[in-house]
Order: C-alpha cells, then structure tokens, then sequence
C-alpha cells in the first residue's frame, strides 16, 4: 500500500488515536508499524484479536494492564554481563507482576467465554514469581538497595550509622561550646564532598586546625572539617566505599538473576506488547462504536450507516453504500461542498481499516472485502516544483493508478477530469472510468459534469449517485443517494438569492432540450426517491411499533407464567402448612381421647363435643376444594342396639350399645364409649342381636409399673423400641423418676440410650448413676 494513499485517506490519524489507546511502549511501537493486510486470512485473524479484545471490555470493563516497562534494554544487558541499575531491575519486576497478573485476569475469563487467540497469547507468559521476589526483597520501591539484601551490608550501614552519630555528637559538643560559638558564622553541622563540615569565620581558622573543604562566596566564612572528626570521616569514607562495593555485588548478583531468564522475559515482552496492541484496537473500536464487518472476497461492499471516524459523532451524517454486486463503478455527481470528498475518504478509509485488522464505525450487517491495493487521487496535487498544472498532476497520478491496479483493486478518484476544457473533460473521464470497469476493479469517482450522469445509465456496471442539497435552506445534507444523478440546482439558488424570473427564464432556454429533460427526469427521480423514502421510514416506524407490542406481549406472558408459578407455589405451601397442622391437632385430640381412656376416665359430654369440635375445624381446610354430597341421617327407627354404624362426625365405625334418650345411643368405638345422636350416624350393616359385651376401663396403677428398665443383653436398636414403651407407662403411671439398665460393656448401648433421650420430649434430664445407684452401668432419668 503506497504511503501517500495512506496519508491522502487520513489513515495516518486513525493510527495516531490507536497509539493514544496502548498502554505501553511496547504496545504503542506495534500501534505505529500497523499497516493494512492484503491476505483475507490475515485480516480475518487480525478482526478476530479486535473482536475479542472488545469481547473483553464488554464484559469486565477494563483490562489490568498497568506496570508493564519496556525492558528490552535491561535484558539484552544483562544478557551481555553488563551491570544493571536499581531501577531497571525495578523495572523487570514489575513487568513480570503485571504479566502475571493479566495472565491470571485473562485465563480466569476465558473458562467462562471462548477467547482462543487471547487465551494462547496469555498463556505464553511465564510468571518468573521467584525472580520478582528476589529483586522486590533487595530493592525498595524508590529505587535504593535495602539493609536486607545481605547480612554484610547490613552490617556495613549498621557501622556507618554509629559511626556518623558519634561525629555528629562530637560536631554538636563543639558549636553548643561557648568558646567557640563566637568563633562560628552559625551553629549548623554541613556536609562538603561527603564530609561533616561546620561554618568558621575566617579570622579563627586557626583555632580548628583540620581541612578546609569550601567557602563563601565573600570568603569570610570557611567550611572547616575539624582536626578532631578527621580521622572519624575517613573512616566514614572507608565505610561508605564498602557499602558501594557490596550493593554493587548484589545488583551484579540481580542482574545474573536476570540474565537466566532472558527467554521467558523476551517471550513475555512479545505476548504482553501483543495484548496491549489488541486491547488498543478493542479500545479504539469502543470510542468509536464501531463493528467487526462481514469478511469477503468477491470485492462485495455494504456499508450501513457508515461514518467518517475522524468527524465528531454528533457532526457526522451516516452514508448507506453497495458496491461490487449488481455494480461495480459508483459516479457521484453533485455541488462542491455538498460531501461527495468526504463520501469518497468514508469508503477508502473503512477499507484500509478493515483490512488492518480494525473495527469500522457502521451498523450491524455491514460487510467489507480485502482489495489487493486500494489507490486514490484526491485534493489538489499542484506541483510549482516540477511546474505541473493541477490537470497535469492529477493525470500523472491517474496514469500511475492505471498501471497498477488489478482486478482485486479499489480506485477512488475525486473530480475525474477535472481542471481542463469540460467536454474534453468530460470524454477523458468516461474512457478512463471504462478502463478502470473493463479491468474488473473497483471504482468510486465523483464529477460535475453532467455528460457522466447519462454514461452511468448507459452503463451497467456504473451507477449514479449523488450528495442530496436542501434548496430551502441552500444547505447540503450530506446524505449519499445511491441511484439518483445530482442537480446543479444553480436555478433553484438564483432564485431563492433573488435573481429575477426574466433572467431565469432566459437562461433556461438557452439550455438544449435534452439537458431540461434530463434535468426533469432528475427531479423526477429525486421526488420519487423522497417519497419512497417516507413511505420506508413509515413502515419501519410501523415495524418499530410492531415489535415493540411483540416485546411487551413476551413480557407480560412471562410475569404471567412467573406470577402463576409463584401463586401455585404459595397455594402449594399453604395446602402443606394446612395439612400438616390438620394432623397435629388430630393427633393431639386423639391422643388426649387415649390418655383418658388410660386413665379410665368417663368421657363427659362436653369434651368429647370440644373434641369432636377440634378434629372438624382441623380439616376444615382440607376438605374446601371437595364437595360431598350429605350423609343421610339414620332414623331412630333403623338403630338398635347390636347395629354397626358409621360416627360421621369422626369417620369411625362403632357399635350401638344401648339407647339413652330419644335422640341419643351409647356407642363403642375402639375401646372408648361415648354418646352419639342418631344424625350424626349411618347404620353400615345390621348385625343379628347377640350377648352384648361389656368394657371395663382400667386405670394403671403406678405400682404396676417398675421403677428401672433392665436392658442388659438388648442391642440399640430393640432396647430403643422398650424405652419408649416403658417411659410412656411411667408418665402414666404418674412416676418422676426412673432407672434404665444398660451395663458396662464397650458402651455402644449407652451411647444409644443417651442419644434417644436427649431427644425425648418427655425427658427432663438424665444422669449416670451414682454410688448404690449401678454406677455407669445405669441412666437415672427425670421425667417432665
């Protein structure tokens, strides 16, 4: 691709805002060399890296590409044995944190969603932990080699620590000494070429023999080093030329830390400059909304809704565009200043990012092809060096173009023929743009001359297009109109501007026959376009509607099957929580009916009306959703005593024993008697009279019931089964406390006897026995 086309389409500036993206160097060296692919499957691969560095900002927002350095120096040094600084030891550690902290980001993700080019690119960096830690725990964030990289420079520092106090401490005797602070320009201690230094007047530079190291610029004061910290500063100098030895030792110890994994550090540069590179493309891409296009290799262009990406987004007017399929030459015709340049860079621009690999910024469904070279001849290429007229320049680069163009070639030429005598012009444009559609490339020229608008309805391969204007407001809209040839409209503005109709008038006539009818068939066009236009907003608004309704419709029947599932769930539990509390009040009932059968208890009227109560209103709620149809009543004629019969209040079968009143009988059930209204039975089946008998109601005497269970011999599970037993006749036998015998043995009966009880509703407490009580062979248990 030539640089000049490159810069004639402002491809340049599109790089220049990818390079503001990256992150790094590294990142922003691989923005700059970008240049358009020419191979479908290059550019497939590279709109590939773009869609899922997009895929990635969709769905984290950013990526952690902070601390990445370009260290490629360092390395290559260290590789050669040369000694590295503090800093670019600092500098290798945090590009080797950063990398592993993307790798991880990135891995992470992509077991969640397939990115396969990124994926491989992330798992190509190593993480080099041991490296980090080693430079991190010899070199502080500022660049200075810690106390801890070694025991000797601890050591050494420790020593030059000391040694600096007791100077300090004997410089400060000094100036705090009466007799000599006369003698002092100021009370200060000072450092002079590493060495402690005070301030003396010049006069007494006697009295504090030693070295004098500076003065003022007056020469009244001197920066003596007294006789007395001499010594003490040599030593110090001695010191600190140690100190730099063995923190040069450790740095020569660091960098062949370095040099040992020169490899993987090359490598992690490569992947980490690659992934910067994508994520300032995926970047780019989302400042711009921009799209990955369909990819062909037909020389098929759709653009939809395209945009110039270097014009604001509010300022743009979109272009639809199709080229390549039932035409492969568009001719736009029109006004200068009416958009046809722009139209024309649009097209040129959103090829050569495409094919570098970019997202363009278009709708959905847009689709691009790879051209082989993509040529242009735009703008005014006026020569004073080499004395060329704009005409002649622009036919040397036409020339050119022609040369080299091939079939897979895209040419855009702006204001062909132009700068010459107009049907000269104008001939030379047509058989230029025959030879361009005779060679199969592609083309995209704009023109004024209104011969060309006819051509292209000659041609089939040719359309015409044109920049619409608004002649109320005398205004281009910019809008690109594929299928209908531009208007001069210099009339319709003559007289919006005022010219008056008689010149008008005279000017139209002096135009031939054929250039009015062709400028009606224009107008014709334009009309029919424009109402053909509303009807296709109106029925896309129509759509809109229309699918919106659809939408809404979804919506509502899916909060009506969701608010339906949640109703049945809710009737669902409440049907739960109804039974089950239906069923605790009818096992309380009848096991309060047993309990006074136990005792031996005569069942009164009242309660066992209060019971009857009870078990109806527990399933009241059960029974709503059933209607049964009523019982009939028995007549008090059809019972007698010895019949079998259905209590309908209970739903128990009993026998009539003997009747009590007119209304009432004294019923069996079970082992319970109790009084029945004839309305409240059905007989189920006569039985023949036979020898009535009788039942005895026998109350537990507490003596009948022992007061220790023997379970020596049980295993668990049985001696279980005679726990419950046994407890439910101590609590009717009224006793509080009891004993259960377990033994000694391996303590696995004990263990279960303790495990039952501590779940007992009925057990207060349980302890082992004491002394006379079977020691831990027994359980002593308080009932409630």
């Amino acid at each position: 691709m030539e640089v000049r086309v490159l810069k004639t389409l402002e491809y340049d500036k599109v790089i220049a805002l990818l390079v503001d993206k990256a992150t790094s160097v590294l990142g922003k060296e691989k923005a700059e060399e970008l240049l358009p692919f020419t191979h479908i499957e290059q550019v497939r691969l590279a709109q590939q890296e773009t869609g899922e560095g997009a895929t990635v900002l969709r769905l984290k927002g950013s990526v952690p590409l902070g601390g990445i350095r370009d260290i490629r120096g360092p390395v290559q040094r260290a590789r050669l044995g040369s000694m590295l600084a503090p800093q670019e030891l600092l500098d290798v550690a945090s590009t080797v944190f950063a990398g592993r902290r993307l790798k991880t980001f990135l891995l992470d993700l992509c077991e969640d969603e397939p990115l396969p080019i990124i994926q491989g690119k992330a798992e190509r960096i190593e993480g080099l932990r041991e490296l980090e830690t080693e430079i991190k725990r010899c070199i502080d964030d500022n660049g200075d080699v810690l106390d801890s990289a070694s025991p000797e420079l601890r050591q050494i520092r420790q020593e030059i620590r000391q040694l600096e106090a007791r100077i300090r401490e004997k410089l400060d005797q000094m100036i705090r000494s009466s007799s000599y602070q006369k003698m002092l320009m100021d009370s200060i201690i000072t450092i002079r070429g590493d060495r402690y230094v005070i301030p003396v007047k010049q006069e007494y530079r006697h009295v504090f023999g030693g070295i004098v190291h500076d003065q003022s610029a007056s020469g009244a004061t001197l920066f003596i080093e007294p006789e007395a910290i001499v010594a003490m500063n040599n030593k110090l100098r001695e010191y600190r030329l140690k100190e730099e030895r063995e923190v040069e030792r450790i740095l020569y110890q660091l960098t062949e830390l370095v040099a040992a994994q020169v490899e993987p550090l090359r490598e992690n540069i490569e992947a980490l400059a690659e992934l910067d590179f994508i994520f300032a493309k995926a970047q780019l891409a989302s400042s711009m909304k921009a799209i990955g296009p369909k990819l062909n290799e037909r020389g098929y262009i759709r653009l939809k809704k395209a945009r110039h990406p270097l014009i604001p987004h509010d300022a743009v007017v979109p272009i639809d565009v199709e080229l390549g399929g039932d035409y492969t030459a568009i001719v736009v015709t029109g006004p200068n200043t009416g958009g046809k340049t722009v139209s024309l860079k649009t097209v040129g621009l959103l090829s050569l990012m495409t094919m570098a690999g970019l997202h363009i910024p278009a709708e959905e469904e847009s689709e691009m092809t790879v051209f082989s070279s993509i040529f242009a001849d735009i703008g005014d290429e006026q020569s004073i060096e080499q004395s060329l007229s704009t005409f002649s320049s622009h036919m040397t680069n036409i020339i050119q173009i022609l040369k080299t163009m091939d079939e897979r070639s895209l040419v855009l030429f702006d204001e062909l023929g132009a700068g010459t005598d107009p049907t000269e012009g104008a001939a030379l444009a047509m058989a230029i743009i025959d030879h361009v559609i005779d060679s199969g490339a592609r083309l995209i020229a704009t023109t004024h001359y209104s011969e060309l608008k006819a051509y292209a309805y000659d041609r089939p391969e040719a359309i015409n297009a044109s920049v619409e204007f608004d002649v109320q407001t005398l205004r281009p809209t910019y809008r690109l109109l594929i299928g209908v040839p531009g208007r001069s409209n210099a009339f319709a503005i003559a007289r919006r501007l005022g010219l008056s109709e008689e010149i008008i008038a005279r000017a139209k006539a002096s135009i031939s026959d054929e250039e009015n009818q062709v400028e009606s068939m224009i107008a014709s066009l334009e009309r029919n376009r424009k109402k053909a236009e509303q009807e296709r907003q109106s029925a896309e608004a129509l759509r809109r509607e229309a699918e919106d309704l659809r939408r809404q419709l979804e919506e509502e029947r899916a909060r009506f099957a969701e608010e339906k599932n949640r109703l049945l769930a809710k009737a669902e539990e409440e049907a739960r929580i109804a039974v089950q509390l239906a069923k605790e009040e009818a096992d309380a009932v009848i096991r309060e009916l047993r309990s006074m059968m136990a005792e031996g208890v005569e069942i009164k009227e009242h309660r066992l009306i209060a019971a009857r109560k009870r078990l109806n209103e527990a399933v009241l709620e059960l029974e709503k959703e059933k209607v049964k149809k009523p019982a009939k009543p028995a007549r008090a004629g059809q019972i007698k005593p010895g019949d079998e019969v259905m209590v309908t209040s209970f739903g128990q079968r009993g026998t009539v024993l003997e009747k009590v009143s007119g209304q009432e009988f004294l019923v069996q059930i079970g082992m319970m008697k109790m009084k029945v209204k004839q309305d409240d039975m059905q007989v189920v089946k006569p039985v023949k009279t036979e020898p009535m008998v009788s039942y005895t109601a026998v109350k537990r005497s507490r003596g009948s019931v022992k007061m220790e269970l023997d379970l020596r011999g049980y295993n668990v599970e049985d001696g279980i089964r005679e726990i419950d037993q046994y407890l439910d006749e101590a609590l009717l036998a009224g006793l509080h406390t009891v004993s259960i015998i377990h033994g000694h043995g391996t303590g696995v009966l004990r263990k279960g006897v303790h495990d039952y009880l501590r779940s007992h509703r009925h057990v207060k407490s349980f302890r082992l026995g004491g002394q006379g009580e079977g020691g831990v062979g027994a359980t002593i248990v308080e009932l409630k």
